[in-house]
């Protein structure tokens, strides 16, 4: 049997510090803050006029869809619509 059994692994596992409560918290938001952006950009591809305006004041859009427009937020929208 190898080194690296699993019982091996779970204990070195449980020897870590807990994940910092920040990284909790953003791992938990991930998954809506994703929805919330593909909402964004398949609106953005179908509609030219909003995706004009997105690009414009990425902020703005962001406020205006009822989104926090924090940087991670920003930079994410940014590089998503730069790519589609």
């Amino acid at each position: 049997m190898s080194a690296w059994d699993e019982d091996r692994i779970a204990r070195l596992l449980a020897e870590l510090p807990p994940a910092p409560e920040g990284w909790v918290q953003a791992a938990q938001e991930l998954p809506a803050a994703r929805a919330e952006l593909d909402g964004l950009v398949e609106r953005a591809v179908r509609d030219v006029a909003f995706r004009a305006s997105v690009l414009a004041d990425l902020e703005a859009a962001l406020r205006e869809t009822g989104h926090e427009p924090d940087p991670a937020r920003v930079a994410a929208l940014r590089a998503r619509l730069s790519s589609s």
